[in-house]
């Protein structure tokens, strides 16, 4: 789905009939300048009806798990990638395409009626509001939205020499500011390692043990942060050349142990997700999610918890964004008890150099971070460590 689907060539739905039968007739609002493609005309009842159908198709037939909807700004904006004079306004001279709302909410409402364990998602990049709320509540009715700001921000700091992460540690802290006003999802999409932009592993600085080191802590960080996760095939083993969509993934790289261990280590953080409510009982909340700490840019780590709907299901999260261990490294902790490692991205069998916290560690009465009890931990070099509390 989505205003793409439109291409001018000869086997096409474009001038169908000889007429303007799908596309708008209007080429301020049917032809589309960045992508060089026509646009449906959303207004049109038979065009409207298509557009459901095929939706309502892959769903009951092909039994998809859920759609998609592709660059959505460019469908809700009459003036997207348009100059003054080059689109006209609608009935109420703003810029909104009122056809496309009307379509999605339409759409939407179908699909969450017919295939309610289904989702919608909206690639969304602007700040639309209510993308991913309800029609009743005057949303558009996706499940959920891309978060492009996380991936921008998040992959910029992860590109960055682990020397000067520490001024910009805002790359990671800002996407909280924002994180709940959508249900959003974080994506690492197949956008992110084609047309020259190089795969994951590709991304990250330093030496081939510090790369995927940093990929390993990418993803744990995803995990472990507000919203549902993203990640495109190939990137769960550190494919290392950017994706082809006519040739096989890399299948023969999970014969060497760099690979071998991120897959390892993506199937544990798999794992640690289903198993751990922390992780996804409040992910569109922002009861789900405190941070203790991001003042630390000297040793560039941060710390948070995620939160479910019990107490005893909150997990103290632990970043170290430089190459440096960080031993007895002090940390406020959200209550007392005995504090137990649940997940460690610097595991031997991740292909991680193994400095991991094997016994339980007790908190202490020191003030730390503004909490009356703390802890002292080993934090891996690039590496996330996940802690819970045994009460």
């Amino acid at each position: 789905m989505g205003s793409l689907p439109l291409p001018g060539d000869a086997h096409g739905l474009y001038e169908f009939d000889g007429s303007h039968l799908y596309e708008h007739p209007d080429m301020r609002k049917g032809y589309h300048p960045d992508w060089k493609s026509y646009v449906f005309n959303y207004g049109r009842p038979e065009v409207r009806s298509f557009l459901l159908s095929n939706a309502i198709f892959w769903l009951d037939r092909c039994h998809a798990d859920g759609l998609r909807v592709d660059a959505v700004a460019s469908m809700l904006y009459l003036d997207y990638s348009r100059n003054a004079g080059e689109w006209e306004p609608n009935v109420f001279g703003g810029r909104e395409n009122l056809d496309t709302i009307s379509l999605f909410k339409e759409i939407n409402e179908a699909i969450y009626k017919e295939f309610p364990d289904t989702q919608t998602i909206a690639e969304e990049s602007t700040a639309f509001p209510g993308v991913s709320r309800p029609v009743y509540t005057g949303g558009l009715g996706f499940g959920m939205k891309w978060m492009m700001g996380w991936m921008n921000d998040t992959l910029r700091y992860f590109e960055r020499d682990p020397a000067f992460r520490k001024y910009h540690q805002e790359e990671l802290t800002f996407s909280t500011i924002y994180a709940f006003t959508e249900n959003f999802m974080l994506p690492l999409s197949h956008d992110e390692v084609v047309y020259g932009k190089q795969s994951l592993v590709g991304k990250m600085p330093g030496d081939e043990w510090q790369r995927f080191a940093n990929l390993r802590l990418l993803f744990t960080y995803m995990f472990t942060h507000s919203g549902t996760k993203l990640l495109f095939m190939g990137g769960e083993f550190g494919q290392t050349s950017e994706w082809k969509f006519d040739d096989s993934l890399d299948w023969h790289l999970l014969d060497y142990g760099p690979h071998k261990g991120m897959a390892a280590c993506v199937k544990a953080l798999n794992k640690l997700y289903k198993s751990e409510p922390g992780l996804y009982e409040r992910n569109f909340s922002p009861d789900g999610f405190e941070w203790i700490d991001t003042t630390d840019r000297e040793n560039t780590v941060v710390t948070y918890c995620r939160k479910g709907n019990n107490p005893d299901d909150t997990l103290l999260v632990v970043l170290n964004m430089t190459p440096i261990p960080r031993s007895n490294y002090r940390i406020g902790v959200p209550s007392a008890g005995s504090y137990q490692e649940v997940f460690n991205s610097d595991a031997t069998e991740f292909y991680g150099s193994g400095f991991t916290n094997t016994a339980l560690i007790a908190s202490d009465e020191e003030m730390w971070h503004g909490r009356p009890q703390s802890i002292q931990v080993n934090v891996p070099p690039l590496g996330a460590v996940v802690f819970k509390v045994v009460k």
